[in-house]
């Protein structure tokens, strides 16, 4: 590092709410490492792409679409759609309570990421500028403090050279615990008190297009929660995929079945609603460990300013996609005032 400049400030995690942060303390003047132990941003705003034998495909398998209620995240919104990177999804969406097919309540616009779910991100990461240096595939293992500041030792690289004056955790509340046992007892402890869910997602490939009459469902009997037709979001094109999410419970209780198990019973889960017989698909499954917190704590963020250390995420603040953004800008204003370079 260039001894004339200032040390910057070390972002782990480059989901929403680390991009979010990483975005107002540039804005404030300031420089950032951002550390992801991904190939790139995203985090749950996730697609995955891929081919098989029926050709290229693309399925969103983390968070399904976002609503925007706060004002400033509604802004933050209009610049992903005129970017191209966003748009509104008008689906039809129905409901299932095990009997029953109802139309559920849509008092609010729902958005998704164009072409696909981690377009936001990426357009986050380009738009920062040089003062953010974005390091991927890097797994930050623990964090040390002396008078020099803070560092970081990771998996793939062993200790970072870097020190940093100020270390922002934007991760899963147990990673977090994880990391902040041993140097801050307090911010370990918030960490502790976030149940976080797993999620199993099935994503299904069809050879022909699948005969509902629906682009989404809630589904609330059996193994499912969710369950959507991915190209008919704004900007998708290709073969006719779905993707379907076991609900919380469900997943919790099979948390270590192995993919194929998973798979078989979420294909019949589906077949049961009208979807297609399991023998006619292909179906790639994905388990996030972590995938939602219930309840959502709602502190907005953790800052402990003697350490110049904190927290943010969708689990600090409410759930969902909006809640990690504005988590993320919760915790910068709490860093800004540190003198920028």
């Amino acid at each position: 590092m260039n001894p004339s400049l200032p040390q910057p400030i070390a972002i782990v995690g480059a989901g929403l709410s680390g991009l979010s942060c990483a975005q107002a303390l540039v804005q404030a003047g300031h420089h950032v490492h951002l550390f992801d132990k991904s190939r790139g941003p995203s985090g749950r705003m996730s697609t995955r792409r891929s081919e098989d034998a029926q050709g290229p495909w693309q399925c969103d398998h983390g968070a399904q679409y976002f609503t925007a209620r706060d004002a400033a995240f509604r802004t933050e919104v209009q610049r992903w759609q005129t970017a191209g990177a966003a748009a509104l999804w008008d689906a039809r969406l129905v409901s299932f309570d095990g009997q029953s097919w109802g139309t559920p309540e849509t008092p609010l616009e729902r958005f998704v990421g164009t072409p696909r779910m981690t377009s936001p991100a990426a357009w986050l990461v380009q738009d920062l500028g040089e003062r953010v240096q974005p390091q991927w595939q890097t797994t930050v293992q623990a964090l040390t403090r002396d008078d020099t500041g803070w560092a970081l030792s990771t998996a793939e690289h062993g200790p970072l050279a870097p020190r940093y004056r100020a270390v922002l955790l934007a991760m899963p509340a147990p990673q977090a615990e994880q990391l902040l046992r041993d140097v801050a007892p307090a911010g370990a402890t918030v960490a502790a008190s976030a149940r976080m869910r797993a999620c199993w997602a099935v994503m299904v490939r069809c050879a022909a297009p699948v005969a509902l009459d629906w682009e989404g469902a809630f589904i609330n009997a059996g193994p499912l929660r969710w369950v959507a037709r991915d190209r008919s979001k704004p900007g998708r094109t290709g073969a006719d995929t779905w993707l379907l999410h076991a609900s919380a419970e469900w997943s919790e209780a099979h948390v270590e079945d192995d993919a194929a198990t998973v798979t078989a019973a979420l294909l019949a889960a589906f077949a049961d609603l009208g979807g297609p017989q399991p023998a006619q698909v292909q179906a790639t499954a994905h388990r996030w460990r972590y995938a939602d917190t219930e309840p959502a704590l709602n502190l907005g963020c953790w800052w402990d300013a003697d350490q110049q250390l904190g927290l943010c995420g969708d689990w600090l603040n409410g759930g969902k996609v909006e809640g990690a953004w504005l988590s993320g800008r919760a915790l910068a204003q709490h860093v800004a005032p540190l003198p920028a370079g």
